[in-house]
């Protein structure tokens, strides 16, 4: 076996079919975002704008959980410890689980070290718990969802997205002895759309399923207090699990869920995901504490952000750029070919020092690839402006290429 060569054609078959990632070397100005440095092919760091980061309220820069953070570093120092039940179980962990389950109206939450490990841990942990358990789970469900219902061992059967009659004819059919369990996203983060949750647990209530919601992209940017669409739509109550990120808009780091003390507790006594993991540094803990609970009495940043995002898309479709539709905070902009979306990426930050990276295979569906712009609270008019000038300009450019080869 010649082990160079099977991984050289791996790389290679990434970079023929144009998808191969490149990771742009930045660093963000602490009070400024979304101005950035980046050190990527050139002498010393050119300032750029930032249009891609998922921390969607710039919670990562806010001074109280800078200043939350700066103080439980100088208190406790910089690790946990250990995992939760080994030294590693701080009183930042407490309060922010304590705070977390209040945001959803639910008995407990539990912290994991990120979205994705909450997702595999606890699905994969859910089908082992329920004997014969089938899952059914949305065709545009992330890929930590997906690993944690494989991981599972459960049956899987999966439902075109957002289709309810497609969702009811596979609970139907399936034994009603046997357990279920409906998975699915609040906010699908790559159109930007939204699950029609009520109608989903009329569905669970009336095929005796239990529901899990991945929330991630929606804590913190929807309802009154940011529990999410689930708050928004007044619907948590009636979702068995609520799972979400720390790293996005509370703009830290970590994942958890939050349901009931029983259910939680079982998580937390049989997920290999979090008993066998060090977790969250407190430091992590505190600066999260701090935006959770600024969040809970702050609409200013969900209001700016949402603002933001209207008038970015008014402004692309005015500029007869490819938006597709969202009725989110996400501003998709499609391509349809990884090699060009590359290229326009490249551009955009070569001339004229925007950041936002090209959305590829398998992240989306091969022929969908796309630019994701996720406009903040901190993103101004003139901004959003200059960006569509230029990719406008960029859009022209390339189409004359196009044409001359043809």
């Amino acid at each position: 076996m010649n082990y160079d060569q099977v991984f050289d054609q791996a790389i290679e078959r990434l970079h023929d079919e144009g998808r191969y990632r490149v990771f742009i070397d930045i660093l963000r100005n602490k009070g400024a975002f979304p101005n950035a440095r980046c050190f990527a092919g050139h002498n010393g760091p050119k300032p750029i704008t930032v249009w891609c980061s998922n921390d969607y309220l710039a919670m990562g820069q806010h001074p109280k959980v800078v200043a939350a953070m700066e103080e439980a570093l100088h208190d406790v120092g910089a690790g946990s410890g250990g995992t939760r039940n080994i030294g590693g179980n701080t009183h930042y962990h407490i309060q922010l689980e304590e705070e977390l389950a209040d945001l959803h109206g639910k008995e407990r939450a539990l912290l994991f070290t990120s979205g994705y490990v909450s997702n595999d841990a606890t699905l994969s942990t859910l089908g082992k718990l329920l004997p014969g358990c089938v899952i059914f789970s949305d065709e545009l469900n992330h890929a930590s969802m997906i690993a944690g219902i494989r991981n599972s061992g459960c049956e899987k059967k999966v439902w075109r997205h957002n289709d309810l009659a497609h969702l009811e004819e596979l609970l139907a059919e399936t034994d009603p002895a046997l357990p279920r369990l409906i998975a699915f996203e609040s906010v699908y983060s790559m159109d930007g759309d939204v699950a029609p949750i009520h109608a989903i647990c009329d569905l669970a209530d009336k095929y005796n399923a239990l529901t899990y919601i991945d929330e991630v992209h929606a804590v913190g940017m929807y309802g009154a207090r940011g529990g999410g669409i689930s708050e928004r739509d007044d619907a948590a109550r009636r979702i068995t699990i609520i799972e979400g990120t720390l790293g996005k808009a509370f703009g830290v780091m970590g994942g958890y869920i939050a349901a009931d003390a029983k259910i939680v507790d079982c998580i937390r006594s049989y997920a290999p995901g979090f008993i066998f993991t060090t977790s969250l540094s407190p430091v992590l803990a505190a600066g999260v504490l701090a935006a959770v609970r600024h969040l809970k009495a702050s609409s200013a940043e969900r209001d700016g952000q949402q603002a933001a995002a209207a008038f970015l898309k008014a402004q692309f479709a005015e500029a007869g750029l490819p938006v597709m539709p969202s009725t989110t905070h996400i501003v998709p902009l499609m391509v349809g070919d990884p090699v060009r979306a590359k290229k326009i990426s490249d551009i955009l930050l070569a001339e004229y020092g925007v950041y936002v990276q090209p959305i590829n295979y398998p992240t989306v569906p091969r022929g969908t690839e796309r630019l994701r712009f996720t406009p903040g609270p901190a993103h101004t008019e003139s901004m959003m402006r200059d960006l569509t000038a230029a990719l406008v300009e960029i859009w022209d450019r390339m189409e004359l290429e196009i044409r001359r080869a043809a």
